[in-house]
């Protein structure tokens, strides 16, 4: 199958948003060979949506839409598709119901032009929208199959997994199973990773790797294709053990795991508690432990202690020993450890220090960080060299930390 993805929406081409839903579409269609020959991005404009379908209904198997399916005049994209296929709306029944439960918790009276979000084409398969209101909706006609999803990234992911790729893949009667496993990293950059697994990489066939760098990690994709899931399974298994044999000290976690949830796993499993103590990263560590459900099971409590008064006013350090040694150095970052552990009765204690830049710091040059360690068995300081912007610098600190805390309770337990 040849596919062409249409984003609309105005906000696309004003630049005021990336089409990031484009590069995850296409992701994924890769993997169960589906090759997406165009990207196209149409304004909320229902003659030049249709200018656009026209266009892809001569070169593509299937078109998918994403955007203009929620309640306001701008979103025209399943009037548009239903009115070039000859089709009329109706209201799917589960959808509505989701609408009215949404403002019946609410308490809140439903706008009238909230039950259009609960329209799709007549004869088509209503998609469920786990994340949000606006349901999908896949149809084939005349040999070209059309997928509308929503607009919103974390809406749009769920549903094209769960939803619209099964059905995709169902319009083959013998269709191979995809199956990926993805292996996530830090604390080794894109480039190092690829030349230590490079003979891997050059001898991948089924499964194939792929790796990828983002911000916050890097990953790799094993995707394998098999006749049922359990063999596909098996094709990964020898590989991912090849990978983890090079570069496991690296992996931090598998598929979904992020670095805090991944250290909330290790303390929970543990029976442990943490808590932190932060300077430059003024509470982005505790912020991003608190992004996992659950967190308050393992998490103490935390304080920002950004002056050196509030070093020693707080967390009861040696203002001598601080000026002796200076506020971003491996000894305050200990201290602060072990100081903010004692303070709040925890098994581990995080101190974060540093010159996030773009100046230095009391001596330090700017991307100095120092993160400290303390736990029932020991205390450790891992030292950083960031060269980034100040606020980019201050939430790799933040990554850094969760990673060395992953790091030392899996050495420790």
């Amino acid at each position: 199958m040849k596919a062409e993805i249409i984003g609309v929406g105005s906000e696309l081409l004003l630049g005021q948003i990336v089409n990031t839903n484009a590069q995850f579409i296409s992701a994924r269609l890769a993997e169960v060979g589906i090759d997406v020959l165009y990207h196209s991005v149409v304004g909320d404009n229902s003659d030049r949506l249709e200018r656009a379908i026209e266009i892809a209904q001569s070169r593509a198997d299937v078109i998918i839409f994403t955007g203009g399916l929620g309640p306001t005049k701008d979103d025209m994209t399943k009037q548009t598709v239903a009115r070039m296929l000859g089709q009329s709306l109706r209201y799917d029944e589960r959808a509505m119901n989701k609408i009215k439960s949404h403002f019946e918790r609410q308490q809140r009276e439903m706008p009238p032009n909230n039950t259009q979000q609960a329209l799709v084409l007549e004869h088509s398969t209503a998609l469920w929208n786990e994340r949000g209101m606006a349901p999908g909706m896949a149809i084939t006609e005349d040999g070209i199959t059309y997928i509308l999803l929503p607009g919103p990234p974390h809406e749009m992911k769920t549903m094209f997994d769960k939803e619209a790729l099964p059905y995709l893949l169902g319009l083959e009667s013998d269709h191979d199973v995809i199956i990926s496993r993805v292996l996530n990293f830090y604390g080794i950059g894109e480039s190092d990773l690829e030349t230590r697994i490079e003979s891997i990489l050059d001898e991948q066939t089924n499964p194939t790797i792929a790796p990828l760098a983002s911000p916050d990690a890097v990953t790799i994709r094993m995707t394998a294709k098999a006749k049922t899931e359990a063999e596909a399974y098996r094709l990964i298994e020898p590989v991912e053990a090849q990978i983890r044999a090079r570069v496991g000290d690296y992996i931090f976690g598998v598929d979904e795991e992020t670095l805090a949830s991944r250290a909330i796993e290790l303390l929970r499993a543990n029976g442990l508690t943490i808590s932190a103590a932060e300077s430059l990263t003024a509470g982005l560590f505790t912020s991003e432990l608190a992004t996992v459900e659950g967190t308050s099971d393992v998490l103490k409590g935390s304080f920002v202690t950004y002056s050196l008064d509030q070093k020693v006013d707080v967390l009861g350090l040696d203002r001598a020993a601080i000026e002796r040694e200076g506020v971003v150095s491996s000894s305050c970052a200990q201290s602060m450890a072990v100081a903010v552990r004692k303070k709040t009765g925890s098994d581990v204690g995080v101190g974060l220090t540093g010159a996030a830049g773009p100046d230095s710091h009391d001596g330090a040059p700017a991307g100095t960080v120092w993160i400290g360690i303390a736990t029932l068995q020991r205390v450790k300081t891992y030292r950083l060299q960031l060269s980034g912007l100040r606020n980019a610098n201050r939430r790799r600190a933040a990554n850094f930390a969760l990673y060395y805390v992953i790091r030392q309770l899996k050495e420790e337990n």
